[in-house]
């Protein structure tokens, strides 16, 4: 799959362009904040979208709906330290495919992609 980061720490979105290569998925794109996300969405088109759910200037949240109001079949995990049913809940109702929480496993890392591929 080709992907996108979106995600305001340097060490996670490094971490994933590692691990994604040796899952079979191009890393085509990146972003280190909520305000890029939906253009570089728009401009390289991926098949799946990492994005964090807490940066700086929009959220994930915020980005997530900019996102699908430019494809709504876009496929959009997000990925977060924030641990909460209830925010979860919430990101799922606005259209994400699937949350992944920080700190991931490889194992669990592979796992969510999986069911996108």
């Amino acid at each position: 799959m080709k992907i996108i980061i979106v995600d305001d720490n340097e060490i996670t979105r490094d971490l994933m362009k590692t691990l994604l290569p040796s899952m079979g998925h191009q890393v085509v794109g990146e972003a280190c904040n909520g305000n890029d996300a939906a253009g570089v969405f728009a401009e390289l088109r991926p098949d799946l979208v990492l994005l964090d759910l807490v940066m700086p200037g929009k959220t994930g949240l915020e980005a997530l709906k900019e996102i699908l109001a430019i494809d709504p079949a876009a496929k959009v995990i997000m990925v977060t330290a924030v641990q909460q049913d209830g925010i979860s809940r919430e990101l799922l109702a606005a259209g994400a495919m699937a949350i992944l929480n920080k700190p991931f496993s490889y194992a669990e890392f592979e796992q969510v992609l999986k069911r996108f591929s």
